[in-house]
């Protein structure tokens, strides 16, 4: 059950979003900047287990895997309004977000 809702939940949120800027850049950047799934899985968690450690270890994984994502939002954002192409500079992006992620996982974890 709780596999669905997670499901259910990331499905509204994307097209919520997907929607939504058509309307509002503004709004469905901050939609999207919400922890909606986050925070709803851990309690989903929270609930199945009750076990603090599991959701102190869950945070500081996801924060480790939330980090090297930041600078390329603004390399993704600034290739774009260089005018390259789109897939090319999301490829580079995540290229960026994989390489930074391995560095983040060896030096931090």
């Amino acid at each position: 059950m709780a596999f669905f809702v997670k499901i259910i939940i990331a499905v509204i949120v994307i097209v919520a979003a997907s929607e939504l800027s058509k309307r509002s850049v503004t709004l469905a950047a901050i939609l999207l900047a919400m922890p909606i799934v986050l925070f709803t899985s851990f309690t989903i968690i929270w609930e199945e287990t009750h076990d603090p450690q599991i959701i102190s270890r869950l945070t500081h994984e996801t924060l480790m895997f939330i980090l090297p994502v930041i600078p390329f939002l603004f390399l993704f954002s600034w290739l774009l309004k260089a005018n390259l192409n789109y897939y090319l500079s999301l490829s580079i992006s995540c290229i960026g977000i994989a390489l930074a992620t391995l560095i983040v996982q060896k030096f931090f974890h």
